[in-house]
């Protein structure tokens, strides 16, 4: 391989790597929704 053949390589999977780590870790720590409860909103409804 050919030293700019052998860079690209290096870029590309740095790139990439570097994309799947900071998207894995975005994930990881993002604190959950809070969804609403569907049996305390309709508390006040009769059955």
């Amino acid at each position: 391989m050919t030293t700019p053949a052998i860079l690209t390589m290096i870029i590309a999977q740095g790139t990439i790597i570097s994309l799947a780590v900071y998207f894995f870790y975005r994930v990881l720590t993002t604190p959950p929704k809070e969804e609403p409860d569907s049996f305390s909103e309709n508390d006040d409804e009769p059955r």
